[in-house]
């Protein structure tokens, strides 16, 4: 199919409707078999679920073109796995996994003449989302559910090569002890926007967020995982003792790239606050930019410098070698890279 006459290198991070979303609706204890769709909006009553006590999850991943010219993703099922187990934590009925990766196929072929060509640095960005729909005013789960995917087209996170970033230590919690910051819902991020919003005022990337129990830990920023490097080479990957951090599968995959491709020591344990200047490198992982490189972390007065000229060597080689399998120049050992045949 001809692709879609745009200026691929031009594209920013921001919502573009396309032909086709997907959508499947749960009534009566059952998800229906789902359709594509090319009406964008939803209607809802001023009573739906969603209004009142935030039911709702939602992932992200990309669709992008290999230097074969295959259409791909990466790890569908793990994101139709986290879904689910983000469902489940607040009364949803999850979407059947399977189904999950068939709508993500589906609703990537209907628009591949918006999926960009291989060298172009964009990708289209996948949003599936899943809201409750039914009537509710008492505190409970609603009845009645929504599942949609949304597709749009964008831009290369870094449009000028990847340089590091600068993090200021967050005076609020992302999220509560126990409470719900190891799920991809929305009310987290909500949780995230004001902190972020001063960052950006004072001229930061993001936040780094202490663990909500005792301002100790490091947990995560406001939509990425953290990374560190110690002074041996090797990587450490900070856990969350209150179970508060979201769990990555860009961290996860990683985490299987320094093992198993470069040969690193890889130490996941909680990582104290303290403890971060012994490091010699940091950098934020997730889906848009696999790996943000952290330059400097600033906290009452005291700054964390890991150096903002260059890009260290294990985050530039972690990033490197996960893209290159990404993209089909490097050989996918664990069949990651999911092709969707759009022939």
């Amino acid at each position: 199919m001809e692709k879609k006459d745009i200026d691929w290198g031009a594209l920013s991070f921001a919502y573009q409707p396309t032909d086709y979303s997907y959508v499947s609706n749960y009534k009566d204890g059952a998800w229906d078999e789902g359709t594509l769709t090319t009406d964008h909006s939803i209607r809802l009553s001023e009573c739906a679920g969603i209004f009142h006590y935030c039911q709702e999850v939602f992932e992200g991943l990309k669709a992008y073109t290999t230097e074969d010219g295959d259409i791909v993703c990466f790890r569908p099922d793990q994101n139709a796995k986290r879904m689910a187990d983000s469902a489940r934590r607040i009364v949803m009925p999850p979407f059947p996994e399977e189904q999950f990766v068939e709508a993500v196929e589906k609703v990537v072929k209907a628009n591949v003449a918006w999926v960009p060509p291989f060298g172009s640095g964009a990708t289209l960005y996948i949003r599936p989302l899943m809201i409750a729909t039914g009537n509710v005013i008492g505190v409970k789960p609603a009845d009645e559910y929504q599942f949609r995917i949304l597709v749009t087209p964008v831009g290369a996170y870094y449009k000028g090569g990847v340089k590091p970033v600068k993090l200021r230590v967050s005076k609020y919690d992302r999220a509560a002890p126990h409470g719900t910051g190891n799920i991809k819902a929305g009310l987290n991020y909500a949780m995230s926007l004001l902190p972020s919003v001063e960052a950006h005022a004072q001229g930061y990337a993001d936040n780094m967020f202490l663990d909500p129990e005792t301002r100790t830990y490091v947990e995560e920023s406001g939509g990425a995982n953290f990374l560190f490097v110690d002074k041996d080479g090797n990587l450490v990957v900070p856990q969350s003792h209150t179970d508060s951090i979201l769990p990555s599968i860009t961290r996860r995959s990683l985490v299987d790239v320094a093992e198993k491709y470069l040969g690193l020591k890889v130490t996941q344990r909680p990582v104290r606050f303290d403890e971060i200047d012994q490091f010699t490198e940091c950098g934020m992982c997730g889906t848009a930019a696999v790996i943000s490189p952290v330059g400097e972390v600033d906290s009452d007065g005291k700054k964390i410098v890991y150096g903002m000229e260059h890009v260290g060597p294990v985050m530039k080689k972690l990033r490197e070698t996960l893209t290159g399998i990404q993209s089909g120049k490097i050989e996918d050992k664990f069949g990651w890279v999911h092709k969707i045949d759009v022939e």
